[in-house]
């Protein structure tokens, strides 16, 4: 099964019209995703089409102490 592996952006704004997601790497087949940033609704169009299932990375210490504010 392929698998999609992707994590938030770190340098984007609240309202902000830029893709939200950074593919990290994918597993299991050979699809290629060329781009840098992308959509998730794109990325969940990509994982049906390709019978992928996505996995969201969880954020790093310097967005958990964000959130706790």
């Amino acid at each position: 099964m392929t698998t999609i592996f992707v994590r938030e952006r770190r340098k984007i704004e609240k309202g902000e019209k830029k893709p939200r997601f950074r593919v990290v790497g994918v597993h299991g087949t050979d699809l290629r995703i060329s781009v840098e940033h992308i959509r998730k609704m794109e990325l969940e169009q990509i994982a049906e089409a390709a019978g992928a299932t996505v996995v969201y990375l969880k954020a790093g210490k310097e967005a958990a102490e964000k959130g706790s504010d």
